[in-house]
């Protein structure tokens, strides 16, 4: 599945961005989306997860994150929205999308086989 992610940008600290993560052909319905970034000279994080199945939404959310973003689907599960609020100066960082076949959230960035190009968030008064 091929993966775009939009929605980054310039905000101040305490503002709001809400990113996108659209799937080009098929919907996300057998896979976990997750939202992944990388700050400079920093590793890639995982920051939120999102599957579904069974009927039933599951989401997982870092610690770092937890209380202030929101991970959720739309379009009939072919775009995952990540909304990000209370944001910090340390949340600033290149947001990743990725896929994992399966429907189980992992954090792992091997578990993932599919990513989006990345958008960037920057956090500054």
């Amino acid at each position: 599945v091929q993966l775009q992610a939009s929605g980054g940008g310039l905000v101040q600290p305490g503002g709001s961005l809400r990113l996108s993560c659209t799937a080009s052909e098929f919907s996300l319905d057998q896979y976990a989306t997750g939202w992944f970034r990388q700050a400079p000279g920093k590793e890639r994080e995982w920051v939120a997860c999102i599957s579904s199945r069974d009927g039933n939404t599951f989401t997982y959310y870092a610690d770092s994150v937890r209380g202030r973003f929101i991970i959720s689907e739309a379009n009939a599960k072919k775009t995952v929205y990540l909304e990000m609020k209370s944001l910090k100066l340390e949340d600033a960082a290149v947001y990743y999308c990725a896929a994992a076949r399966g429907r189980l959230c992992r954090s792992a960035i091997s578990d993932f086989g599919s990513w989006g190009q990345g958008t960037q968030v920057t956090v500054s008064s």
